[in-house]
């Protein structure tokens, strides 16, 4: 059993390279990686200034960054598709590289600015690992920008950074034995970057694309590797989830206990703060959150009273609103809410920590399964479930309701992760498969295995063919990427491994 260190103990943890030998710093540090993230102690109850017995409402944004890894530079070696789009400008929208790297690095100006103003600002920030690499790959100081406001005492407080899988990997069609992969290998990466102590400061969770896997099986591996990894809560998307007996939820600004029950019966849960449903960049561009807890007054739960909290999430970069519109909007917004005492922004993590500060515990939440589950559970008893029962409820309920699927949900549901990607999705299950059938059992034998060059070249590359864009952009250019990955990748296991 892993116990989390003292935060003066981070201090003294040694500090890692963030790139070795050209590759992302992915493993090698699990150990002390289990030793610093159950971490319990309250980091935002101590530093907050938010008056959480005397305001109506709260609300929190978070930003959410990626761009995919690709093989597209010289021969075929993988480098950011930002730096693409910056080598080749005349291609598409290209021409936006710049604006794109300084909607990455931006936050680390707005904070500052508004802090010396005497302004209050919160945010949360949601970086794909690819991105980070990427970031690293093409200079420019963009990291150092960023660990300003996230190390650095005096804006420290004011920015939440949430965790993701490295590869920006869709939960509901990732190998199970690789969800918990990509959970560590963005835990260690961050923390090779930003210091130990930072990633003891990630409890919240936010899953790429909002896609929250509704199969049993799949959404216990992942709320069982949340939890094993340190994590205390997730963002989900508001139509991802139900009731027990299959109703939306009736209370989307009061946080929720996800559980999850698998095909044998057992069950895990963690605390969600819902995502709204809406236009998520336009929301977050015109700061809307804000708004709309003005509108709101306070709740009960468990007979204690306690501000609900309006959250929402966006793409950080894309679109003509977040580009050109929100950093006014930011930046009105918290000069407004510093004159305004019955509305406060905050992070995820400061809302709970102050709602547990108030008396409020997890148990206390509503409880919710993800979408669609209670027709399963209504054919197969709960309390004698078994995968073979499970299986059959999911082909009675496909044959019975044409709707009826186990793809997940998520913020783009007009669009499917899995259906005309099998050129996508068959190399990737094979060369996952041939990664745990070749490299897994040596490190389960030989644990230092895991700081060598050749295993953090294969775990590189299979974490990366499940990047999400591979099956977002259609066929051409993209599958063309997923397949020269693949081919990489395979011949690195059988020639290494």
């Amino acid at each position: 059993m892993s116990i989390a260190l003292p935060t003066t103990a981070l201090l003294d943890l040694p500090n890692v390279a963030s790139t070795i030998e050209g590759l992302p710093n992915l493993a090698g540090c699990e150990s002390t990686v289990r030793s610093v993230t159950p971490n319990n102690q309250s980091h935002w109850l101590p530093r907050t200034n938010v008056r959480f017995d005397q305001i109506s409402a709260g609300f929190a944004i978070a930003l959410h960054m990626h761009q995919p890894t690709i093989p597209a530079g010289f021969q075929e070696a993988l480098i950011s598709n930002l730096q693409q789009m910056f080598e080749h400008p005349h291609d598409g929208d290209n021409h936006n590289a710049g604006t794109f790297l300084w909607c990455y690095t931006r936050m680390a100006e707005f904070i500052p600015e508004l802090v010396n103003q005497g302004c209050q600002p919160k945010v949360m920030l949601d970086y794909s690992g690819n991105l980070l690499w990427g970031l690293e790959q093409i200079g420019q100081g963009a990291l150092d920008r960023l660990k300003t406001i996230t190390t650095e005492p005096t804006y420290q407080p004011h920015v939440e950074w949430l965790g993701t899988t490295w590869s920006h990997a869709v939960i509901p069609s990732t190998p199970i034995p690789d969800i918990k992969l990509h959970i560590q290998a963005w835990q260690q990466h961050f923390a090779t970057i930003f210091g130990w102590s930072a990633l003891a400061r990630v409890k919240g969770f936010s899953p790429p694309e909002m896609h929250l896997p509704n199969h049993p099986d799949t959404l216990y591996e992942f709320v069982k590797a949340l939890l094993d990894c340190g994590y205390q809560w997730m963002m989900v998307q508001e139509h991802s989830i139900e009731t027990i007996t299959g109703q939306p939820i009736a209370n989307k600004h009061i946080p929720q206990r996800l559980v999850a029950r698998n095909s044998a019966g057992e069950t895990v849960s963690i605390t969600i703060l819902v995502k709204t449903q809406g236009s998520d960049t336009k929301l977050v561009g015109q700061m809307q959150p804000y708004y709309e807890a003005k509108t709101l007054t306070r709740q009960t739960i468990n007979g204690i009273s306690i501000p609900p909290l309006v959250t929402q999430i966006g793409d950080g970069e894309n679109g003509g609103v977040m580009m050109n519109e929100f950093p006014s909007a930011f930046e009105r917004t918290w000069q407004e809410a510093a004159q305004n005492s019955s509305v406060a922004g905050m992070t995820g993590s400061e809302y709970l920590e102050l709602m547990a500060d108030a008396g409020c515990q997890p148990t206390d939440y509503p409880v919710c399964q993800a979408i669609g589950q209670h027709l399963i559970w209504q054919k197969v008893d709960p309390d004698s479930s078994t995968p073979a029962a499970v299986r059959q409820a999911i082909q009675d309920l496909q044959q019975e309701h044409p709707n009826f699927h186990m793809d997940g949900a998520s913020w783009t549901n007009d669009l499917s992760w899995v259906k005309g990607y099998e050129n996508v999705l068959t190399p990737m299950s094979r060369l996952s498969t041939l990664f745990h059938q070749k490299v897994t059992p040596l490190v389960a034998q030989h644990p230092e295995l895991t700081k060598e060059a050749r295993y953090r070249q294969a775990l590189l590359y299979n974490l990366l063919l499940q990047t999400s864009c591979f099956r977002y952009w259609g066929q051409g250019a993209w599958t063309d990427y997923a397949q020269t990955i693949y081919e990489q990748g395979t011949a690195i296991i059988n020639q290494e491994f």
